[in-house]
């Protein structure tokens, strides 16, 4: 893996790509709303930086981190 790949993705950034978001802006209300969690853990920091594995919970629904090797 060169050091120009990514090997984590902000918190807004992967609500927005994965479609449970449509806007920067809606990932902000969301987090800092207390609306999701990481790892079973309350997250209300949008640029909360996520790696391969990490676990993001957001009404009712489970999304787990893949990143592009």
């Amino acid at each position: 893996m060169s050091a120009e790949e990514p090997t984590t993705i902000k918190l807004d950034q992967f609500l927005k790509i994965s479609g449970v978001v449509g806007s920067g802006g809606a990932a902000k209300v969301l987090i800092q709303g207390g609306a999701v969690q990481v790892n079973g853990q309350l997250e209300t920091r949008r640029g909360r930086k996520l790696k391969l594995g990490d676990v993001v919970e957001l009404e009712g629904e489970t999304f787990t981190v893949e990143l592009d090797e």
